[in-house]
């Protein structure tokens, strides 16, 4: 990351993805900063670029007063407060912060006094973390008061208030309206009420190459739980205690999609909706990306052909890490095959009003609970990794490895490849996907070696060093246009 081309791509684009990652010292000021410091972005003959704030102070630079360096992700929990807020913000989304006992645990996890967390939020966010909690969820209910047909009482908890009469009185503090006034159309009727369905939109950043998605998604789907037709993507869902479904399409016209999701899923949207984002990779920067890789002439052609292509994330994160090991040495479609029978074994039956969608995706402590001779039959015939597989469910079960975004890359690729039968390129693949990290490149992927040329993973691994820091999307470009080509149905 060291490449001053590679990382000044990296600190414009204020991706924070890349805090921690690298450090940049400015040198007609003589300080560093985060690549995420709100200061305008120096030119790039001034900046000097560091993989540790060590490095950067013995070139006897000084810590920016502003971004703070040495609380960069990475170093020690008690000074990582934009990873503490970003965490209470996630813990906010999945609805699973409650009052003190939610900050509570937060503070906790980092090794924080309560009061130590309500600081960090205020110095981060300029709120507390109250007001943050408030404003993330006025700003769902708005959205479902006006896309939705939902009652208001069901708004008021799917955006996470515990009382009717709580969300309603921070409503009307807020927005000097009541619920069913903002919701009333130009005409001043009521909407009618919905049956078992809710409807909204997810907005992105144009351009966006839906029908690669789709096909991508397609190509890759578990049988019962997944299934794309008719240019719409659909999956069950357990969150939870919720069981439901939902379904996405594409809404070109609105730069959006469209989600559909059972009722019985709104106790658990703003979870449900966040996973979406990542899954879809609605929060990439096309244009940035696009910039940075088309001055390689061998994807050029791609980014003309594809714009807008994105990196597919993972819904459920276990379910791609297994189906990951399931992929070792076997074509994807073998790949999908035996992944399909894992689920149609493994996974809890379900009701739909869709008949391929049929079954819920098994979650790690059911996995975890298993043995060789539970997993060889669904066509893993290598005991290495069947063994894989369970030592992997047992790790994500115990919390020993947690695949969220919020984790340093390196330190998840690390644990994942100490993990038995699990090696670089599954660990990459699971860092592409299901950490969202957008450098990640699976240099042993043979597919991408034989579509540059037959390259071994070393020639590989110094061919993508112009694609840093988008390499999981030069990879998408490399899977996508230079393969052999393939008839796709548009949607």
């Amino acid at each position: 990351m060291l490449d001053p081309d590679i990382a000044y791509q990296a600190l414009t684009s204020r991706d924070t993805r890349f805090d921690g990652v690298f450090f940049v010292g400015v040198t007609s000021t003589g300080i560093y900063c985060r690549p995420v410091c709100p200061v305008k972005a120096p030119m790039q003959k001034n900046c000097l670029f560091f993989s540790s704030a060590e490095a950067a102070e013995k070139a006897r630079f000084r810590p920016c007063l502003r971004c703070r360096p040495e609380l960069a992700p990475g170093n020690a929990p008690v000074d990582q407060p934009h990873r503490v807020a970003e965490q209470l913000i996630q813990r906010i989304e999945e609805g699973m912060l409650e009052e003190r006992e939610g900050l509570e645990a937060i503070a906790a996890e980092f090794g924080l006094s309560l009061r130590q967390l309500r600081r960090i939020v205020q110095h981060e966010l300029g709120v507390s973390p109250l007001e943050l909690k408030q404003t993330r969820r006025m700003l769902l209910a708005k959205q479902l008061l006006t896309e939705t047909q939902l009652p208001v009482t069901e708004v008021a908890y799917a955006s996470g208030f515990n009382s009717l009469r709580r969300f309603n009185d921070v409503f009307q503090a807020r927005y000097r309206m009541t619920p069913s006034a903002l919701r009333r159309d130009d005409t001043g009727t009521k909407r009618a009420q919905p049956g078992d369905r809710v409807t909204l939109r997810l907005a992105y950043r144009p351009p966006y190459d839906w029908a690669a998605m789709l096909w991508f998604l397609q190509t890759h789907l578990m049988k019962e739980v997944e299934a794309v037709e008719d240019g719409c993507w659909r999956r069950t869902v357990a969150l939870g205690r919720c069981r439901g479904w939902v379904s996405v399409s594409h809404l070109p016209q609105k730069n959006a999609l469209q989600v559909t999701l059972s009722t019985s899923l709104t106790p658990v949207l703003p979870l449900l909706l966040r996973r979406l984002r990542d899954l879809f990779d609605l929060d990439a920067q096309p244009q940035r990306i696009a910039a940075c890789l088309a001055q390689d002439p061998l994807l050029a052609p791609s980014l003309i052909a594809h714009p807008g292509l994105r990196v597919p994330g993972a819904f459920d994160a276990f379910e791609l890490g297994v189906r990951a090991i399931i992929g070792q040495q076997v074509t994807v479609k073998a790949a999908t095959t035996v992944s399909s029978r894992f689920a149609a074994a493994f996974g809890e039956p379900c009701e739909t009003p869709f008949a391929d969608l049929t079954r819920y995706t098994a979650h790690p402590e059911r996995i975890a609970g298993l043995t060789v001779d539970d997993v060889a039959p669904m066509g893993i015939v290598s005991a290495a990794r069947s063994r894989a597989i369970l030592a992997f469910a047992a790790a994500c079960a115990s919390g020993d490895l947690r695949l969220s975004a919020a984790q340093p890359p390196d330190e998840v690729i690390k644990k994942l490849v100490s993990l038995p039968g699990i090696g670089p390129w599954t660990a990459h693949y699971i860092a592409m996907r299901a950490l969202r990290w957008p450098d990640a490149f699976p240099k042993e992927d043979i597919a991408i070696r034989n579509n540059l040329g037959g390259m071994s993973s070393k020639e590989a691994e110094a061919r993508s060093q112009s694609w840093r820091p988008w390499r999981s999307y030069a990879v998408m470009h490399i899977w996508e246009s230079l393969a052999v080509a393939k008839v796709k149905k548009k949607a």
